[in-house]
């Protein structure tokens, strides 16, 4: 799951990302207002957890352009301000939550799961194609209920196709949600092939009905047989 942060508090900050990175999300992190406007205007996220109060802006001006350009994130306001006012015109605005500090971390966590399950999961913590199962609380991928191994990588891979099913995924798009914004720095992205042709060969092993098609000069489509 890629992760968006938006929090100026330095050590606050680094809290976060340092637990969120142990449960294994690919945290992107930015300090003020114009930096996570150029964010969520270049790249998608899972999840984008907010601070109102930043410096050049209201976080809820950045909910405003969100909301404005139809672009949905998952987004979770972390803020000290406690007013009602505030909580209000956050959710009016299309927060899915609001969470106000002091918070511990693991109860941030578990707000996140939460979202991404009842947005992308209907309220579960699997997601289940044809004759296999995907895991995101244990990370465990199964086929007809024995266990197919993955690494961190090919699981992520697979969690952003099965979320995708049916849906063309271009070669950029996976590569931003997998790897993060600074894959655009890479040379290419032999990487990716190399990731994938080891998932297909683990799906074709243990006969997996599901199957990651190519889709020349473009990127991929997951799609049941």
């Amino acid at each position: 799951m890629k992760i968006l942060l938006i929090e100026d508090e330095p050590q606050l900050a680094e809290a976060i990302r340092a637990s969120l990175e142990k449960e294994l999300y690919l945290v992107e992190h930015v300090i003020d207002f114009a930096s996570a406007t150029e964010k969520v205007s270049l790249y998608t996220y899972d999840c984008i957890l907010l601070d109102i109060m930043l410096p050049g802006g209201s976080g809820l001006e950045i909910l405003g352009e969100l909301k404005k350009r139809h672009i949905g994130g998952n987004v979770i306001i972390i803020s000290a301000k406690d007013s009602l006012d505030d909580k209000l015109t956050g959710l009016d605005l299309g927060a899915d939550d609001y969470l106000t500090k002091p918070f511990h971390i693991s109860e941030l966590s578990a707000r996140i799961k939460a979202v991404f399950r009842r947005k992308n999961l209907n309220g579960t913590n699997q997601i289940a194609t044809a004759n296999t199962a995907l895991d995101l609380n244990e990370r465990t991928f199964t086929v007809d209920g024995e266990l197919v191994l993955l690494n961190r990588k090919e699981f992520d891979i697979l969690n952003y196709f099965l979320v995708n099913k049916n849906r063309l995924v271009t070669r950029n798009a996976l590569a931003e949600h997998v790897w993060g914004d600074h894959i655009d720095q890479a040379d290419n992205f032999d990487f990716i092939y190399y990731q994938i042709k080891n998932l297909r060969k683990k799906l074709q092993s243990s006969v997996a009905k599901i199957e990651i098609q190519s889709i020349y000069g473009v990127g991929y489509k997951l799609v049941e047989l």
